[in-house]
């Protein structure tokens, strides 16, 4: 029998959101509801309304779980910001990879809370350090979320509430020789999506290191012509 509230379960708020991490990983975003989460945690989904007061909430509460466990390394001297955005990248990508099933979240839902914009305040004041202005380091660091997040999509196509293309839909390749050597060469492995990540993060970071002038050049005084 479900106990009517949370106080005799220990419930807190970060329990009740692991919990749903869990179901999300596990069957996918669509098959989360309150009254699937309280069956989850053992009580009458009413009482989780005291910790979420609403669907829109949990799932705000499912992206500040998942971003603010994010947690790049920071070794690079602040001079070498492509190095700082390379740690956030990767320490991003490996975090959505842990948590798939909240993919399509966070490439819909804003972080909102100040746990879930940690990781971005610091990666920004790590740019910051090394000369760029706030709202350009959110540029850049928006550049490098979006195409993280992107290829998390296609990378975790396969994965509970992301049901991938079925066999009898897999086109014949023999008409398309090129496709058909790709896949022969691995083509959709775990190993080319790496191969696939670094190859346009790195195109990314090359980029945007091109576009952004150095402090020293944007800070020299000119000099009018003789």
């Amino acid at each position: 029998m479900m106990e009517p509230t949370g106080k005799r379960t220990g419930l807190t708020r970060e329990k009740v959101l692991r919990a749903a991490l869990d179901v999300a990983d596990r069957d996918g975003i669509d098959k989360l509801s309150m009254r699937r989460l309280g069956a989850e945690l053992g009580v009458e989904a009413m009482s989780l309304y005291h910790y979420l007061p609403n669907k829109a909430a949990l799932l705000d509460g499912l992206v500040e779980l998942v971003t603010s466990a994010v947690r790049p390394d920071n070794d690079s001297p602040a001079g070498q910001w492509p190095g700082r955005l390379r740690d956030f990248a990767v320490a991003f990508r490996a975090e959505l990879l842990r948590h798939p099933g909240v993919i399509p979240l966070i490439a819909t839902r804003p972080a909102r809370s100040a746990a879930a914009l940690q990781a971005v305040e610091d990666t920004a004041a790590a740019l910051g350090r090394a000369g760029i202005p706030p709202l350009d380091a959110l540029h850049i660091i928006n550049s490098v979320a979006t195409l993280v997040t992107g290829h998390c999509l296609a990378e975790a196509a396969d994965t509970p509430g992301h049901p991938g293309q079925s066999t009898e839909d897999t086109p014949d390749l023999a008409a398309f020789p090129v496709l058909a050597t790709a896949v022969a060469e691995g083509l959709g492995t775990p190993r080319d999506h790496q191969a696939r990540f670094d190859l346009a993060l790195d195109a990314l970071l090359d980029g945007l290191q091109r576009r952004r002038p150095s402090t020293r050049t944007k800070n020299r005084p000119t000099t009018a012509p003789d």
